[in-house]
């Protein structure tokens, strides 16, 4: 146990970043209700209940990444005046980790700008999570729906202190951008819905972030997995663009004018040289809806393609009970949480090596 604190202490350190919400809180509601300014939560798509719901994905989250990434340093949770609850469980399974764990409260990385607070825009936030005392410069950032279900290693990650980015590039999305305006005149003008607000598009707002660094007309869509980022890189950006940075703070919930900060970063380390582009490795899930033996077949092809080492499970808030527990049963396994049960990916990997 020493020996492993030791390591990570004395080598050039990678943490991980993950931010995490729990909207059935009912101090967090009362945060929220002054800023709906009586407008239902559903007519306002970045306040939409689903967007803040936890069934407990954090606890796998975390899980997952002691269990298959070792050379993590520390995992930063940043919440607003919440606890993940994750502590018995690290102190369960890898309590040499324990200290590794560290929750982020909002008002530590909004310091100096305690005006936007609080903020339930996940733009906001992301925008805000190299400011952590005592980050790595190299970090990685993921959403709490997001695991690791294989051993990776820092060079999945980092190339020559680069970030590796997992994803492919896409043509402009002025189209889909016309749609939008349109969708909006005819809800606000036709229909009458003054309070009509669209959705933000994943597809949408990565190429507005390739704009902003004037990237008019392709943009790299990355996709549902860890993103590695660099502490410096965002510090020495923002530093120069302070009003863009604001600007992107203002919003109280996520909108579809606000740029992605991932993204935004991962355009500019391709604008300064970045080559490192690799495909996603990842497997996505929206259990929701689907046919009778959905689960069993995405479960098959995480199991049998050893190429997949990310895993995005959505919407997880809106399944079943008995889907939720088939996937969660199902994480227990993965991981090795099942008393005298290893991962089941461990032990396949250990038999063909």
């Amino acid at each position: 146990m020493t020996n492993l604190t030791e390591t990570l202490k004395n080598t050039d350190p990678t943490d991980v970043v993950i931010c995490w919400v729990d909207g059935s809180d009912p101090h967090h509601q009362q945060k929220m209700t002054p800023f709906l300014k009586n407008v239902k939560r559903s007519s306002i798509p970045g306040a939409h209940p689903t967007r803040f719901a936890s069934v407990n994905e954090i606890r796998y989250c975390v899980l997952s990444v002691l269990t298959f990434a070792s050379f993590v340093r520390n995992i930063y949770i940043v919440t607003d005046e919440q606890d993940p609850g994750v502590h018995d469980d690290v102190k369960k399974y890898f309590p040499e980790r324990l200290q590794s764990v560290k929750i982020v409260d909002h008002k530590e990385i909004f310091r100096g700008y305690e005006k936007y607070l609080p903020t339930f825009s996940s733009r906001a936030i992301e925008s805000m999570i190299w400011r952590i005392e005592g980050l790595a410069d190299n970090f990685i950032y993921l959403n709490d729906d997001v695991f690791l279900i294989r051993d990776t290693r820092k060079e999945d990650f980092f190339l020559n202190e680069r970030p590796v980015l997992r994803g492919s590039w896409c043509f402009d999305q002025y189209l889909r951008l016309s749609w939008k305006k349109l969708q909006g005149r005819v809800h606000k003008y036709l229909l009458g819905n003054k309070n009509f607000q669209s959705r933000s598009s994943f597809h949408l707002v990565q190429w507005m972030s390739a704009s902003y660094l004037g990237m008019k007309w392709k943009y790299f869509y990355m996709d549902h997995t860890p993103h590695p980022l660099n502490r410096k890189a965002a510090g020495n950006f923002f530093m120069k663009n302070k009003i863009m940075l604001e600007k992107n703070l203002e919003y109280r919930f996520k909108n579809h004018r606000q740029y992605n900060f991932i993204s935004l970063q991962y355009h500019h380390e391709l604008l300064h040289g970045n080559k490192h582009i690799v495909k996603p490795a990842l497997a996505y899930l929206q259990p929701c809806k689907r046919s009778e033996n959905y689960l069993e077949r995405k479960i098959r092809l995480c199991e049998k393609n050893d190429k997949i080492k990310f895993l995005c499970i959505q919407s997880m808030e809106i399944c079943g009970k008995d889907q939720q527990k088939k996937v969660f049963d199902w994480l227990d396994h993965l991981i090795g949480l099942k008393p005298g049960v290893t991962s089941r990916i461990k032990d396949k990997n250990q038999l063909m090596s």
